[in-house]
């Protein structure tokens, strides 16, 4: 294993004074730390000081949004009921102010070297030392950009730019935009308007890119403000649920702008889209259609319920995940008005579970083979399997213990690799009695190479990066 250090960042703080949260997603921020080093490997890890867990801290209460928590208003004289107070928040949400800062679903690296911690708020792009794990501050984005306030949980980022979506819930579409290494400056590429009669987008937790486009998802889970300004949340939280309206994928060009695809599809529900990549059928050298991968849960939103940390603690051997699949888009790029999708690989050989998926990065935007996701193995209410899916002999590997949880399995390169599962996979893992260990599975064969026992447990982790060691 090279020396560098693997960063991980998720919700790992679940209560505030006497109120515990409801989801796994309210979670306050907290980053973990593995570094490697001559092999050994050290770990650490911290919560992030953003200003939701800095109120919450300092108030004894929650003070912002979260994904499925409203604050409760402090009651001063309880004779009176202020009238404009729904007004207010109103108020509130639209400008951002009551929207969480918690960077608690993503850590990325930036091409020129800033660390930065994500969610799906725009102001919560916070900076952080990968070293000692300080929150740094803000990520101060100077474009003018931010009065849109959600954004993409997972931009795309390379050595020299970073790509991200920007929803719009006033006149419903999205805003493609890119940022060049070392810039705090977004350019808008291009804009796509939303194709279904609904009054808010599609939900747009990630996206993909190939070489020469842009993947915009628009799924019927969208964003819907009757459901934002509830106290209490439905089984859909901030969205509802619009098959009706239809399923579309749009293909915008990096280079111009230009919407050059726009297609129905089947309605899906995904959180996270694997990879991309253009096909010439023709052999003429010109694309003629963009398979893009993802981690589909069969158009059932009973997921997002199913991760209550109340369903989540509370296993007693029944089978109660969702299924999910690799989902296959084609889009066709010739004008037609249909794309397909599909299942690219038998989803019984990984447990009908499928998501927190990482690949070979040295592959994004090109055609691919090799997927490391969180499977399952059945009975289970949680992903509790590690797998590696080759997509082009259909086939896959897993990797169980009983009695465990393994976050994302994140994919390491070997330097100087000449296939594509030449390298390393880590995940971090807890346990049932509370402890947690890191383990390290060959790209290849998927076995284990060695494992570091912690004898304390780490805070669950969503995703991580690789900062290699200079």
């Amino acid at each position: 294993m090279q020396n560098g250090t693997y960063l991980r960042n998720g919700p790992g703080l679940w209560n505030i004074g006497d109120h515990d949260f409801r989801h796994l997603f309210d979670g306050y921020s907290t980053l973990v730390k593995l570094q490697f080093d001559g092999g050994r490997i050290f770990a650490g890890h911290r919560l992030l000081e953003s200003d939701a867990y800095k109120a919450a801290k300092k108030h004894n209460r929650l003070c912002y949004r979260e994904f499925s928590e409203t604050p409760k208003p402090v009651i001063i004289n309880r004779n009176f009921k202020n009238p404009f107070s729904g007004i207010g928040e109103i108020v509130r949400l639209f400008s951002g102010e009551s929207l969480t800062d918690n960077a608690n679903t993503g850590v990325i690296k930036l091409g020129d070297g800033r660390v930065m911690c994500l969610t799906e708020t725009q102001k919560g792009s916070i900076l952080v030392d990968h070293e000692t794990l300080e929150t740094i501050g803000k990520f101060e984005y100077e474009d003018g950009l931010s009065d849109h306030m959600i954004q993409s949980a997972h931009p795309i980022v390379t050595e020299t730019e970073m790509w991200t979506l920007i929803p719009d819930l006033v006149k419903p579409g999205y805003r493609v935009v890119r940022m060049e290494a070392g810039s705090n400056k977004r350019e808008v590429v291009g804009r796509v308007r939303c194709r279904s009669g609904s009054w808010g987008p599609g939900w747009v937790h990630s996206f993909a890119v190939t070489e020469n486009y842009v993947v915009i998802p628009e799924m019927p889970l969208r964003y819907s403000v009757k459901n934002l300004l509830r106290a209490e949340p439905t089984p859909l939280y901030k969205f509802e649920w619009c098959p009706q309206d239809g399923a579309f994928l749009h293909v915008m060009s990096k280079l111009t702008g230009e919407v050059v695809a726009s297609v129905e599809v089947p309605a899906y529900v995904t959180f996270h889209f694997i990879n991309a990549y253009e096909e010439d059928e023709n052999g003429d050298g010109k694309a003629t259609v963009i398979i893009a991968d993802c981690c589909e849960h069969n158009a059932d939103t009973r997921i997002l319920d199913m991760l209550r940390l109340h369903t989540l603690r509370s296993s007693h051997g029944h089978d109660v995940l969702p299924d999910a699949r690799i989902g296959r888009f084609r889009i066709p790029l010739d004008g037609s008005k249909y794309g397909k999708l599909e299942t690219a690989v038998e989803a019984e050989k990984h447990g009908r579970a499928m998501d927190m998926c990482s690949i070979n990065p040295l592959y994004l935007g090109q055609k691919y083979r090799y997927v490391y996701a969180c499977g399952a193995k059945r009975p289970c209410n949680f992903p509790n399997a590690l797998s590696k899916v080759d997509i082009l002999e259909k086939k896959v590997k897993n990797w169980h213990e009983h009695g465990i949880i393994p976050s994302e399995p994140f994919f390491v390169p070997r330097p100087g690799a000449t296939h594509e599962d030449d390298g390393v996979v880590i995940s971090i893992v807890s346990e049932e009695n509370g402890g947690s260990f890191a383990i390290l599975l060959d790209g290849s064969s998927f076995e284990e190479i060695a494992r570091a026992k912690f004898p304390y447990g780490l805070p669950y982790g969503l995703h991580g990066c690789w900062i290699p060691k200079p």
